[in-house]
């Protein structure tokens, strides 16, 4: 494994993470008996085959339902002086109430402190006030690590740039975590922004947001080619030194064999990415255009203001990267959550909007006429069904 210092946190943190979210056993806790034995022989299994490739950093949430409960099984049983453990707490606008999520946590997971403290969905403007105004939740997560009860303090965000900006330009946290891959450029200067305050980043879910890689389509696979996807969109990342660790999901020991295969060429990976780089952007141009490719996906309003909460920037996104490459699974899967799952993706979709107001709300965009249009081509190749959140049944 490779390790990469974790900003001001002063952790060695594995290059890639054990996240929690896909190896329990329900999306809401549950009494006990009620978890199949075969489910946490696999959650042993696979947190323990992290450990084996050196994968010491483990993190779950009080959001991922019988997670924390299920580890807490496991992580008492083994050294603790060698693992990074993290969970996640959301805000609340009673900071009482957050406190008392995180005495859980710590009561299911068994364990004395954890060294990673998240905020978790710092996800819009309402959220980032409940987190960081006086006597809020901040001030308690700062409270729980003067008590040593946790390490270091961070937040994990969905929100758009400028509420992550916000967050990061407040000095208060140790490290963020957000989403930023081959497939999603916009949260670039926010990476840089945390960089520039020694901040640890840890990018969220890059193979199953980053394109559904795990299943890509044959087009994506053959212009990555000789790279598999996911080697590929590892290594994109983590050839920036402002990026810390990814995020494997993983629901069985096997799936980090793919991520590990990465390392052979994590010594040089800006090099063995570029050629791919190069082939995917060049035919991104052949379909596009090269100015679409330049210019429509920046400065795009943010939902909050466009008619309607038009959430432009995330629809225009969506049908780039899948038109481009074939990527209409994925494209569909994060279209239908929009509108269906709360502040986690905010803003609806192009089911309906006015386009003279979408004209006027984009004034000064060099696309601001054909956007209606490709609005209208992505609803009718996205949209299938509302979508949930997985943690909500979807």
């Amino acid at each position: 494994m490779k390790y990469r210092r974790f900003g001001r946190t002063g952790l060695q943190m594995p290059v890639f993470s054990c996240g929690g979210m896909r190896y329990q056993h329900a999306w809401e806790d549950c009494a006990p008996e009620q978890i199949p034995e075969e489910n946490q022989r696999n959650l042993e299994a696979t947190v323990l085959r992290a450990l084996e490739l050196g994968i010491n950093h483990i993190e779950t949430a009080r959001g991922y339902g019988t997670s924390e409960m299920q580890l807490g099984w496991l992580l008492p049983k083994l050294p603790r002086e060698k693992l990074i453990v993290q969970t996640k707490v959301a805000p609340f606008a009673d900071p009482k109430a957050f406190l008392e999520t995180f005495e859980t946590s710590m009561r299911f997971l068994k364990l004395e402190h954890v060294d990673l403290l998240s905020l978790h969905g710092i996800n819009n403007r309402e959220l980032l006030d409940w987190s960081i105004r006086k006597g809020g939740c901040l001030e308690v997560m700062q409270r729980l690590q003067r008590e040593g009860r946790c390490r270091h303090i961070g937040f994990s965000t969905h929100a758009t740039s400028d509420v992550i900006l916000d967050a990061v330009k407040t000095d208060a946290f140790d490290y963020v975590n957000l989403h930023w891959y081959f497939v999603n450029d916009y949260h670039w200067a926010a990476v840089e922004a945390a960089r520039a305050r020694d901040m640890g980043v840890f990018i969220i879910s890059p193979t199953d947001k980053g394109g559904m890689l795990q299943s890509p389509s044959a087009k994506f696979t053959s212009l990555c080619a000789p790279l598999d996807p996911i080697v590929f969109n590892d290594l994109y990342c983590l050839a920036r030194p402002e990026v810390h660790t990814l995020s494997v999901g993983a629901a069985k020991p096997s799936d980090f064999d793919t991520h590990v295969a990465a390392l052979e060429f994590y010594e040089d990976a800006a090099r063995t990415v570029a050629p791919m780089e190069q082939r995917l952007r060049e035919e991104m141009v052949r379909v596009l255009g090269a100015d679409w490719c330049a210019h429509a996906l920046e400065n795009l309003p943010n939902y909050e203001r466009m008619p309607g909460e038009l959430n432009v920037q995330e629809i225009l996104r969506l049908w780039t990267f899948s038109k481009a490459f074939d990527l209409f699974e994925w494209g569909k899967m994060r279209y239908n959550l929009m509108g269906n799952a709360g502040h986690w993706f905010p803003g609806h979709n192009a089911a309906q909007f006015d386009a003279a107001a979408v004209r006027t709300a984009l004034a000064g965009h060099p696309f601001a006429d054909a956007i209606p249009s490709v609005l209208s081509e992505a609803h009718s190749q996205l949209f299938t069904a509302p979508k949930k959140r997985l943690s909500e049944g979807g």
